[in-house]
């Protein structure tokens, strides 16, 4: 917890007790179904809770904004970005139901009412979102073919709707096709060795009827 509170001071005591509480909630699960690695459950509030929240670093989700996480497996980045902001709504898919059973008994565990959870596959569904997040599931110009259905038209927030995109490494090459991304380096924003290579990428993606 120390580690979020260094960089998210402003949470709320029911945001630092929901918090709190996704060390043994996530202990627990994983010890039924895998959904963390065995080594990164030690590390869980630095690869995984504020890896997610290197999102909220980029970008302020306005209250009412609709957000999809994709490929969200335990419910990452979505659960910790949903603390985050309570009045967002986030929709967590991903294609193996008992990743998503977990995400929706940590959801419920944590009483968060604006987490839905499903097992679908990106691209099978027409729902509209303001952005779309996700943490390296695949290449961007095939998340990009997965998602573009998906972008809402009327844009609400500093930025035009689009793609939040965590990833590390060398991006040029992948990158290549979309001009209009955008990295930002987590190095820039947390201290620490995991965060040297890892990378928030924001691409603005038009509505596509």
């Amino acid at each position: 917890m120390n580690i979020l509170l260094k960089y998210f001071p402003d949470l709320t005591e029911e945001q630092q007790e929901q918090f709190s509480l996704l060390g043994g909630l996530y202990e627990e699960w994983n010890a039924k179904i895998n959904v963390i690695s065995r080594k990164d459950i030690e590390s869980l509030y630095e690869r995984h809770v504020l890896h997610s929240l290197a999102i909220a670093k980029i970008m302020q989700f306005k209250p009412g904004a609709h957000i999809l996480d994709v490929g969200t497996g335990g419910g990452f980045p979505g659960i910790p970005l949903a603390i985050l902001y309570p009045e967002t709504q986030f929709y967590l898919v991903d294609v193996i139901a008992k990743k998503i059973k977990v995400v929706n008994e940590v959801a419920k565990a944590l009483d968060l009412k604006n987490v839905k959870a499903a097992q679908r596959r990106a691209g099978t569904f027409d729902d509209r979102f303001d952005f779309i997040v996700s943490r390296a599931v695949t290449n961007m110009p095939d998340f990009v073919k997965w998602v573009r259905k998906n972008i809402a038209k009327k844009s609400n927030h500093d930025l035009k709707n689009g793609i939040l995109y965590l990833k590390g490494g060398d991006l040029t090459e992948e990158l290549a096709l979309f001009p209009k991304a955008i990295q930002h380096n987590l190095s820039d924003y947390f201290e620490g060795e995991f965060f040297e290579t890892k990378k928030v990428v924001y691409l603005p993606l038009k509505y596509k009827s």
